[in-house]
């Protein structure tokens, strides 16, 4: 069986959590719009790969005419693992257009019980122990959402621009910079200039390694 293409997952997982929400299933324009899809037909060639691969069933004669097969009615959502962080010190990404990139990536089970919303949450697995204070430890992963700015006091992944450098902070606005806290009494703030740093991620969820 060919494997699902990213955007076929990315329905697939749209159609599960409609169901699981509503009790039915979306039509092709709720999959347009919820996945962010460029047409109803681009929804239709995937649905038609779906069905191809036995994890859909559809009846066209039905606005709503989708079920589930399989293993799609599990309780996990996938999502991709695609790299680490540091929680101490900043570690480097190659570079921030690649951030959101999913080649090759490994994939995660989540429980769909977390309520994860978006369509676009990643994982990150932890270096150090900087957020140890917040319960995010060395080897924990950690749930995000792609965001271009949080609240103040925030978790997030924020890139550092000059330094080509990733990391995994508290983020407080303040005048003339931004403070990355750490969540470890033992270790001292980052400040950065504003036009130095873009938040990339903030942290939605977090699971921990079992010690």
């Amino acid at each position: 069986m060919k494997a699902l293409s990213l955007k076929q997952r990315r329905i697939l997982d749209y159609i599960r959590e409609f169901l699981e929400d509503r009790g039915y299933p979306p039509t092709i324009r709720d999959i347009q719009r919820g996945c962010g899809l460029s047409s109803t037909s681009v929804v239709d060639y995937n649905l038609r790969a779906l069905e191809r691969s036995g994890t859909i069933r559809r009846d066209r004669e039905l606005s709503r005419g989708i079920e589930l097969l399989g293993e799609s009615r599990g309780r996990a959502r996938r999502v991709p693992l695609i790299g680490a962080i540091a929680a101490g010190q900043p570690i480097p990404v190659p570079t921030a257009d690649t951030w959101h990139s999913t080649d090759g990536a490994e994939y995660i089970e989540v429980p769909r019980e977390l309520g994860l919303r978006s369509q676009e949450v990643f994982a990150l697995r932890v270096k150090g122990n900087s957020m140890v204070d917040a319960l995010i430890g060395d080897g924990d992963i950690v749930l995000l959402e792609p965001a271009a700015s949080v609240d103040n006091g925030d978790t997030a992944a924020v890139w550092l621009k000059l330094e080509k450098e990733v990391t995994l902070k508290r983020v407080y606005r303040e005048r003339g910079f931004i403070r990355l806290q750490p969540a470890n009494a033992a270790m001292k703030p980052l400040k950065i200039k504003a036009d130095n740093l873009e938040i990339q991620g903030k942290v939605v969820g977090v699971i921990r390694k079992l010690s």
